[in-house]
């Protein structure tokens, strides 16, 4: 079967590391919280809190288990509006309801209770309460962050780019929300497979390798493949010779000839080594080991038809087998196949694409599969899944999730090009990016070269992966060098200034961060109150960017919490405070600090102590 016949080129070891979870299970797996005498290991968010509090007077006043509805609010520190609903079931008044359920409340030590307007709960937390979460989460590795109470294990499928072709604008996106999405998972302790579905096999590479035999292998350049390949395409285009010698190569590369193998082996471990000089420069977690081709799955796609076929799944149209999944029609309103086998007996991308699903779920063992590819396949990837759904392949509480993202546009809001209209060479992009950033920050300090240069390279990087995950992952965003790498505003060099600024707090101090870490701070300036508010609500921003997979709104966070602290910063003095006041207000800043580096880590951006 699947299990024992997959078998990986050498180029294709396993890599198991990180983890992962869908919305629904994400929902299901976080729990519930323990009530008020919980720890911060498990419960670390103050409105998870206080919903757990509330939940048995909600259950009190409706005879039955009622969810609070506790949000934000700017009119306290919390809000629960579950009396409205509730009150509709019961056709009573919403505030009697609100105020039932505030008399049945025990919140002591937590928070207090007002009935405001209608029915609304607004909820006041005890100082002395949030002072003493900062202090366990400054004594928390994980900074308050729950780990996950059902890990799963999951595939995310990302980057995917092409043998013998260059990495462009196109893979910034699936690389930078994959490898972010890895990282969150990762965190709260899934257990993550990162997998590169690489182009690596197919026509292309029989035309390819004819092409590097006929004389001109010294043309092959695996950084900047580009020339070759349209070369090798003008060929194939334009000499009927040439291009069937080179669909006779691809019989000689799927039957295993040797000499084939080894130039094909060639291309790819060249574009493994390039692709992998990109990936370290953009600084993320993807290796060769993590590698899974095309070519993986040739073995298997018969294998797939005879799956097919068995479970009566199998139709003929025009002397193709397709599947017709149910839902799916064309312009005309027929039924739209997923074609596995074309008529003259070859497989196509949906036929490998069930053999991939197939392998993760069943060789692999992930319970969750999340495809981090472009709008442009949301068809394709639904069909896909619809049909491993009715093939018994994709069943409960297994699931596949397509993490689908917008383009990268220019100032037209048109896809992003270079001024002749050709594609963005990927590495172009980011070394321009680290050249823009070290011109901006000699402009601001004078660091020592080797120092700058590595600067300037975490906030070139950072700037271009904060511009394109603080965006919502559904829509287009315009690439703006000049907002992206800007010091003020939703930036990366904000969020980093921010923390390098704390950072220089504590070289001015004289002071060991380590020493305020056992500090409970005092709360007795609303600027200090409101820092403290924010960075107990790390957790919650972290499970909202995992449920829904989006990393936006961590970075929402991020910056919500560097204005806090500036306005904490500019209203408190921290150095020159008396010895009691400056060990609190030394100890909220450090949780700030680290908070701030750990969220900008789970983005995949460096967080540099100077700038």
């Amino acid at each position: 079967n699947l299990r024992t016949r997959l078998r990986r080129p050498m180029l294709y070891p396993l890599s198991y590391e990180g983890g992962g979870q869908s919305d629904d299970g994400l929902r299901n797996s976080i729990g519930r919280p323990c009530g008020a005498a919980c720890t911060i290991a498990g419960m670390a968010d103050p409105l998870h809190l206080v919903a757990e509090l509330l939940a048995p007077a909600f259950a009190q006043v409706a005879g039955e288990s009622v969810d609070p509805v506790v949000r934000p609010s700017d009119r306290a520190d919390a809000q629960a509006n579950g009396a409205l609903a509730l009150a509709k079931s019961l056709g009573r008044s919403p505030r009697d309801v609100a105020v039932d359920v505030a008399a049945a409340a025990d919140l002591a030590g937590v928070a207090t209770l007002e009935v405001a307007g209608p029915g609304f709960l607004n909820v006041t937390f005890d100082d002395g309460f949030v002072a003493a979460q900062v202090a366990a989460v400054a004594d928390d590795e994980r900074l308050g962050v729950r780990p996950s109470s059902m890990p799963e294990r999951v595939v995310v499928d990302y980057s995917a780019p092409n043998v013998a072709k260059e990495m462009h604008v196109g893979h910034l996106r699936t690389t930078v929300i994959g490898d972010s999405l890895v990282r969150l998972l990762h965190f709260v302790g899934h257990d993550v497979v990162r997998e590169n579905h690489i182009g690596d096999w197919g026509t292309p590479f029989g035309m390819l390798i004819e092409h590097y035999l006929d004389g001109h292998a010294d043309e092959y350049d695996p950084a900047d493949p580009n020339a070759f390949y349209q070369a090798a395409r003008t060929r194939f285009d334009g000499e009927p010779g040439f291009a069937d010698r080179a669909r006779h190569r691809v019989v000689l590369l799927q039957q295993g000839d040797l000499e084939t193998r080894r130039l094909w082996q060639t291309m790819v471990d060249a574009s493994a080594a390039y692709f992998d000089t990109v990936y370290r420069t953009m600084g993320v977690l993807l290796t060769p080991a993590d590698l899974m081709g095309e070519s993986a799955y040739d073995p298997l796609l018969a294998e797939v038809i005879e799956r097919l076929r068995d479970g009566g799944l199998l139709q003929q149209s025009d002397g193709a087998d397709v599947v017709f999944p149910p839902g799916f029609v064309n312009r005309e309103g027929e039924p739209l196949p997923l074609i596995v086998q074309k008529r003259d007996g070859g497989f196509n991308y949906g036929t490998s694409d069930l053999a991939c699903l197939i392998d993760r779920v069943e060789r692999v063992g992930a319970t969750l599969l999340l495809y981090v590819v472009g709008v442009e396949q949301s068809q394709h990837l639904a069909m896909v899944f619809e049909v491993a759904r009715m093939a018994g392949w994709l069943q409960p509480p297994t699931r596949a999730v397509h993490v689908v993202f917008g383009g990268v546009l220019g100032d037209d809001r048109k896809r992003f090009r270079t001024r002749a209209g050709a594609s963005v060479k990927l590495q172009d992009l980011l070394d321009e990016g680290v050249e823009r950033a070290a011109a901006a920050i000699a402009e601001r300090s004078d660091l020592p070269a080797d120092e700058h240069a590595a600067i300037a390279h975490a906030v070139g990087i950072g700037a271009i992966k904060y511009a394109d995950l603080s965006s919502d992952r559904v829509k287009d965003y315009v690439f703006d060098w000049d907002r992206m790498l800007a010091f003020d505003g939703n930036t990366a060099p904000y969020l980093q200034y921010a923390h390098a600024r704390i950072c220089s707090v504590f070289r001015r101090a004289e002071v060991d961060r380590t020493s305020v870490r056992a500090t409970v701070p005092v709360l007795a300036e609303p600027a200090e109150r409101a820092l403290a508010l924010a960075l107990l609500q790390f957790d919650g921003a972290v499970q909202s960017a995992i449920e829904g997979y989006h990393p936006h709104k961590l970075c929402t966070y991020l910056f919500d919490l560097a204005q806090t602290f500036t306005a904490f910063y500019e209203a408190c003095p921290v150095v020159k405070a008396e010895r009691d006041v400056r060990a609190s207000r030394l100890a909220l800043c450090d949780v700030t600090a680290r908070v701030l580096a750990q969220g900008l880590d789970l983005l995949g951006i460096e967080a540099p102590e100077r700038m």
